[in-house]
């Protein structure tokens, strides 16, 4: 894993307030306003798809991340950033903003406290 990449893709993030970079899953997690965004893994980034913005993702012919287990392949709802947007900067941007919304989006709501009456 390479920490050069992760470095460049911050410096590349940077008009964005508040990313950070942390080591994780054998490679690197991307967080904003502590929800993870992104990984990168084996110097690929992916970001973090929802509803809101997995339809670019599949338009652009991105693939999502998936890994095998000794039972079953798992597929992730992180996709890998497209071409397009690793050579433009403000394009990156964008995309990073969709994948921090969609971040908010997947966050678990909490769990509203279930209120016992007395009798």
């Amino acid at each position: 894993m390479s920490r050069e990449y992760c470095d460049y893709i911050l410096d590349q993030l940077a008009p964005l307030p508040g990313i950070s970079a942390k080591r994780m899953f054998g490679g690197f997690g991307l967080f904003r306003q502590g929800l993870m965004f992104g990984i990168i893994i084996d110097d690929v980034l992916y970001y973090k798809t929802a509803a809101g913005n997995r339809a670019d993702f599949e338009a652009a012919g991105s693939e999502p991340f998936r890994y095998e287990t000794k039972k079953k392949t798992v597929t992730l709802s992180y996709w890998a950033v497209p071409a397009l947007a690793l050579d433009d900067e403000d394009i990156l941007l964008e995309w990073t903003r969709a994948a921090c919304a969609a971040a908010v989006e997947a966050k678990p709501k909490p769990k509203k406290k279930s209120v016992k009456t007395k009798r």
